[in-house]
């Protein structure tokens, strides 16, 4: 049984749950069903992208589910190749047809993509799209400082959450820091950090921590990242994964533990090298 997952209030008042269920690769019917098992499992908060193209299997899986729209929070992405003003707004209007919900919980911009420099515009496509009802709240993915504090300064208009690249390897602590100065709830994708040649989850330190607390790896390092303060959304397609990650808020990592995973992390352990300073996302 999965333990009961806390809510996060964001900073226009919406709260998002502290754990999520991410679905990039889950496609068609098959990662409808996938999706549904989730909802079913106790997953609220459903991570999906325009990029991804299951949007629509995110909407057969609201619709299949017995559980209310407004205990679902819904999650969709602006791709980069969209960030112009109407081009954004009409992106916005085909994800909601896409997925047939009459909202967004949550929309966010993809990638700042820096060097054709239309985050901005992109942003600005976002409150509208609040003050339309298309979404109820907006924040971004991958946005260095630099980009939040411009798009900030420039629109007077803080993100509610910015989901980032966050894994034992690469723990961004100025990247919370700035968050947490904002007030800006930080997500992790690939909270794993898999995707390297090795895997945190096979330390001997790792499964020293979960044999001690009756855990699993995978459950270790999801907890470590809801005590950093960060709302991870791990992928999973299986009834078991899905138990399993969300199991994990009824234990707690000493401090000790908490710095034997973060000790993992090195400067730019980035997994593809995907440096939103430089990275163009289309």
């Amino acid at each position: 049984m999965a333990s009961e997952v806390p809510m996060m209030t964001m900073n226009d008042g919406h709260k998002v749950p502290a754990i999520g269920l991410g679905t990039y690769s889950l496609n068609g019917y098959k990662g409808a069903d996938a999706i549904r098992q989730g909802i079913d499992t106790g997953y609220r908060l459903i991570d999906s992208a325009f990029n991804y193209e299951n949007e629509g299997a995110v909407g057969k899986a609201v619709q299949d589910s017995s559980v209310p729209r407004d205990q679902l929070h819904i999650c969709s992405k602006l791709p980069g190749r969209r960030h112009g003003y109407d081009q954004a707004l009409v992106t916005i209007e085909e994800s909601l047809l896409r997925t047939g919900l009459d909202y967004f919980d949550l929309y966010i911009i993809h990638w700042p993509n820096p060097k054709t420099d239309k985050y901005v515009e992109a942003w600005q496509a976002m409150i509208e799209a609040r003050k339309r009802g298309y979404v109820r709240s907006i924040g971004v993915s991958n946005f260095l400082p630099e980009h939040l504090e411009r798009i900030i300064r420039e629109t007077d208009v803080v993100p509610c959450l910015n989901q980032i690249e966050l894994h034992p390897y690469f723990e961004q602590a100025e990247q919370r820091k700035f968050h947490e100065q904002h007030n800006i709830i930080t997500e992790s994708w690939s909270p794993l950090g898999r995707g390297r040649g090795e895997s945190v989850l096979e330390d001997e330190a790792v499964r020293a921590i979960a044999e001690a607390h009756g855990k699993t790896p995978t459950q270790i390092i999801l907890r470590w990242h809801t005590q950093l303060g960060a709302v991870p959304i791990p992928k999973a397609g299986s009834a078991e994964h899905q138990k399993e990650n969300m199991s994990i808020f009824d234990f707690e990592l000493t401090a000790e533990q908490m710095s034997v995973i973060s000790a993992f992390s090195k400067e730019n352990k980035r997994l593809w090298d995907q440096d939103p300073a430089e990275y163009e996302e289309f």
